[in-house]
């Protein structure tokens, strides 16, 4: 883990936070419960317990493992109807198959992101290939809800293919982080992820001993969630650890910083940083639709009975894999 890396993070361009950026302090850390989405696969909560007002424009966010398949084990999700919202499914390591009545969909491996927008809403099926099943293996990856505002909730839907390679590599001064930019914007690298709603995802991987403080939007909120290792967030290095996600207040940077040992499994800290422009709106959340009104909400469920969300294809084209 991850897959998508370089050998010497000094050939890339670096990033770091101008000195007169205001720090960003630590209001909270939370630690995610474990617990089984789709078909059974285990999954963390990051963002169980955190106030939506610090989440806007966040919904949700799963880690998806890590997990070692025996044979036969390996699960994905059945058909199920989506609106409102867009799907950020970021495989780090394993293999994902995606499928959706709008016609989207394709396999997603080591570093890939697949990026759904519901909109007005879709079906779509997510499984591990076939191989995957027969031989089992490594699984690890995230799913992010990002919230619609209510004049796109219901635009058509759309699918961004996003291979690893296209990722945005930036490097800290000192070369101690390999930062990923999946999506957003940082310090003026822009990732291959296009969003409805403005927003910041970025995948560091931090070595350790290292620290890194980074530009961020002061109109973005900042949240870090930490995938493996442990290390501190904050000026004042508030200790974290894998499971755990970091709001962070307002400021102009946020800062990182790895611990000095980690553990024989996880050389580095992982972790996710994410920001965004808050919406700022009612939100009527209930299963697989978020919308703005308690009626919407009806509406979408009223839609989904109805056959108006779209079809499961008949031959649904996902021969590496399926349920």
């Amino acid at each position: 883990m991850p897959a998508v890396t370089v050998e010497n993070p000094l050939t890339l361009p670096r990033v770091t936070a101008p000195t007169n950026a205001v720090p960003r302090p630590v209001l909270a850390v939370t630690t995610a419960p474990s617990g089984f989405e789709g078909e059974g696969f285990p999954v963390r909560r990051a963002f169980a317990g955190i106030n939506y007002k610090y989440l806007d424009p966040f919904i949700m966010m799963d880690q998806m493992g890590e997990v070692e398949y025996a044979p036969g084990e390996p699960k994905g999700t059945p058909w199920h109807p989506h609106r409102g919202f867009e799907t950020v499914t970021y495989i780090i390591d394993g293999t994902f198959i995606h499928q959706d009545s709008n016609g989207g969909g394709g396999t997603i491996t080591n570093g890939d992101t697949q990026w759904m927008t519901a909109g007005s809403g879709l079906l779509h099926i997510e499984a591990p290939p076939e191989a995957l099943v027969a031989s089992g293996g490594l699984f690890h990856g995230l799913q992010l809800w990002v919230n619609l505002p209510a004049k796109d909730k219901m635009k058509d839907p759309r699918y961004q293919d996003i291979r690893g390679g296209q990722v945005r590599l930036l490097s800290t001064v000192d070369g101690g982080a390999l930062l990923r930019v999946i999506a957003g914007e940082l310090d003026g690298h822009e990732g291959p992820g296009i969003t409805h709603t403005p927003i910041t995802m970025v995948h560091a991987t931090v070595r350790p001993g290292a620290e890194v403080t980074l530009p961020w939007r002061e109109d973005f909120n900042g949240l870090a969630y930490v995938l493996a290792g442990r290390g501190t967030v904050g000026t004042d290095r508030r200790p974290v650890h894998k499971g755990q996600t970091a709001v962070f207040g307002t400021g102009s940077s946020l800062t990182v910083r790895a611990d000095e040992k980690q553990d024989a499994h996880t050389p580095d800290l992982e972790v996710v940083l994410l920001g965004g422009s808050p919406l700022r709106e009612p939100m009527a959340h209930y299963g697989p639709f978020v919308m703005n009104t308690k009626a919407e909400l009806q509406q979408a469920f009223e839609d989904f009975q109805k056959g108006r969300l779209g079809t499961i294809p008949a031959v649904h084209g996902m021969s590496e894999g399926g349920l």
